[in-house]
This record gives structure tokens, C-alpha cells and sequence, in this order.
């Protein structure tokens, strides 16, 4: 994939990080996410390509959300796929808190793992471990594994985990062996490329989330030279033995059939992510380990943006300043529609 596409959906990332900053605090996640969605689609269908979306947070029937099939671009020109969260963190948007990006990935036609929206477990571990890790194994011998190849004793190890009551008992657990645990309200994207990065402090991430977020980060993570595990889950393993989350279970189960994955299946990181024909690029919202969030100044908005290809694993952070009043912009058409 070539230089001028990589920064073609930088701009999309911007766009759509500028449109959620407009939610920023006002309470309202899926307002700022519905933003989010609109920028990104609009910036999207500006670019010249054959493209669709492969993995993203909504099916048709959840309009207007980006929906896994739905096709995006010109329409003519290089054939991509395209797996986007337009916000990861959007109740950290709404409540205007820190680490909250805006997140894409794109590669060629058949380099995503092709999944519905919905759980995923997933580790996560830098370059210096790649090889070493087990989905199918305790997450203690994961640890100690992990603290072998550092040269690390597990007390001096850094794990991010995502705090929801799912993961209150693999916590107390790895308190319990004396690992240090970052415990995150959202945003394991962010966490899955900080621990990846040359200069990462996390040593780790651990837990449940979303699919599309797994599939994202771990395009960043390929092109880092990281290494990931995941298993898609069904919602009754995740929210409970209820009557609505087996139907919603059953649901997501038919869609995995349909589409040739299993669920309960350690998916490595080849799995998810097939070649290094990619691009990852991810603005930020809000300030965060990984990015800077938006400052605005009356009609001048400041962003910052990582965008990394991976067959060069170059790693760039691109800085730019948007004049909002400009009237023949993209960004002033979409702000003010």
C-alpha cells in the first residue's frame, strides 16, 4: 500500500477524532460515536478505492454504524479491506477522560480476519516475547513465560487489563503473584500498541473486548513486530446465562459460521492479521500514553496522529493544525451539516 493512501486514511482518523471532539464531556457516548461515524463514512467515500469494511461495530441493520460488508470508497481502484473503530473510548469521550482515539486499519482484500461484531479475549505482548505466549494456557504460566524472556521477576512486570467486573478475579490474581496491573476504564488499542512500541513500558495486555478493536490493534501490532493471541467469545460467556444474551449468543455464533470462524478457537496473530500489506493509523481525542488528545483555540484545532505501514514498519506521528472556518473544507462540510 503506497505512501499517499497511508496518509489519504490518516485524514480519515483526523476527521473523524475532530467530530467526536465536538461530544467531548457532554455526557452522550453514542452522539459522539454517531459523529465519529458520519466523518469517517463521508472521508472514506473521498478516497479513490474498491473498499470495504470487513470488520466494524455494527451490522446493516444498526445503521449508522460502519457495518461489516459495507462497501466504502469510489469504487474504483485498489481492492481494500478495512477494519475501523471510530472511537475506542467513546465513554471516555463522553465523560472526558484521557486515552480516547480514533482508530483504522487497511490492507489488502483478503488481510483481516473476517468477524461479526462482538467479544474477544486477546493477549498481547511486545517484540522481545514474540513466540512466547499461550491463549490456551493459565494466564499464570502467560506471565511467567513472558517474565522469563524479559529477565524480569513477575513483581517487576506491567500488565494492562481492562477494569470491568469480568476481570475483577484475574486482577486480584495477578496482585496475588505481584504483577503491577494498569487497570484501564477503556481503550485497549491504545494499550495493545503502547506495548508494542521501542520505548514501551507495559509489558502486557490482557482481557475482554470487542473484535473490531482486536482486529485494529492487532494490525498495529503485526507491523510492530508484537505478538497477539485472541478467541472470539459469545455474549452468554461474557454477560451472563440470560434468555436475551443466548439469543444475541446465537445470533453471533450463525454469523461466525457464516463467515467460516470458529468461536473458542485460539486465533494466532497470522489469524487476525494475514500479511504486512497494511496501514494502521489512530488520532487522538483525548490526551493519552499513546497520543496527544485535540486542542482547539477558537476556529484552529491541533491533532495528533500515528500512522504506521507495515511492510517498511515505519513509524510515524504526524502533528496538524485545521483551520474549522475554512468553508470549502471537508471538515468545516462535515461539522457544520
Amino acid at each position: 500500500m503506497n505512501r499517499a493512501l497511508a496518509i489519504e486514511f490518516s485524514r480519515v482518523t483526523e476527521v473523524a477524532a475532530l467530530a467526536a471532539y465536538s461530544w467531548l464531556g457532554r455526557g452522550d457516548k453514542n452522539a459522539a460515536d454517531g459523529a465519529a461515524v458520519k466523518a469517517m463514512r463521508y472521508m472514506l467515500n473521498l478516497i479513490h478505492m474498491d473498499g470495504e469494511i470487513v470488520i466494524g461495530e455494527g451490522e446493516i441493520d444498526n445503521a449508522p454504524m460502519l457495518y461489516c460488508g459495507e462497501k466504502v470508497g469510489s469504487g474504483n481502484g485498489e481492492l481494500i479491506s478495512i477494519a475501523v473503530d471510530p472511537i475506542d473510548g467513546t465513554r471516555m469521550t463522553a465523560m472526558g477522560q484521557a486515552n480516547a482515539i480514533s482508530v483504522l486499519a487497511a490492507g489488502g482484500k483478503r488481510t483481516f480476519l473476517q468477524a461479526p461484531d462482538m467479544y474477544m479475549e486477546k493477549l498481547v505482548v511486545g517484540p522481545e516475547v514474540k513466540g512466547m505466549i499461550d491463549l490456551s494456557l493459565p494466564i499464570e504460566q502467560n506471565l511467567r513465560r513472558t517474565a522469563s524472556r524479559l529477565g524480569k521477576s513477575l513483581s517487576d512486570l506491567t500488565v494492562m487489563v481492562l477494569a470491568k467486573p469480568r476481570h475483577d478475579a484475574v486482577i486480584a490474581q495477578m496482585h496475588d503473584l505481584g504483577v503491577r496491573v494498569l487497570a484501564i476504564p477503556d481503550g485497549d488499542v491504545a494499550a495493545s500498541v503502547l506495548c508494542c512500541l521501542p520505548d514501551a513500558e507495559v509489558d502486557m495486555v490482557y482481557g475482554i473486548g470487542g473484535a473490531p478493536e482486536g482486529v485494529a490493534a492487532a494490525a498495529a501490532i503485526r507491523a510492530l513486530g508484537g505478538d497477539m493471541q485472541a478467541r472470539l467469545l459469545a455474549r452468554d460467556q461474557v454477560k451472563g446465562d440470560s434468555e436475551e444474551n443466548r439469543r444475541l449468543a446465537a445470533e453471533e455464533t450463525a454469523r461466525c459460521e457464516k463467515l467460516g470462524v470458529a468461536i473458542n478457537q485460539v486465533l494466532k496473530l497470522e489469524d487476525l492479521v494475514r500479511d504486512d500489506n497494511l496501514v494502521f493509523t489512530a488520532t487522538g481525542i483525548t490526551h493519552g500514553e499513546l497520543l496527544k488528545g485535540i486542542s482547539r483555540k477558537g476556529n484552529l484545532a491541533t491533532t495528533e496522529t500515528l500512522l504506521i505501514r507495515g511492510k517498511s514498519r515505519t513509524i510515524r506521528k504526524i502533528q496538524s493544525i485545521h483551520y474549522l472556518d475554512r468553508k470549502d473544507s471537508e471538515i468545516y462540510k462535515i461539522l457544520n451539516q
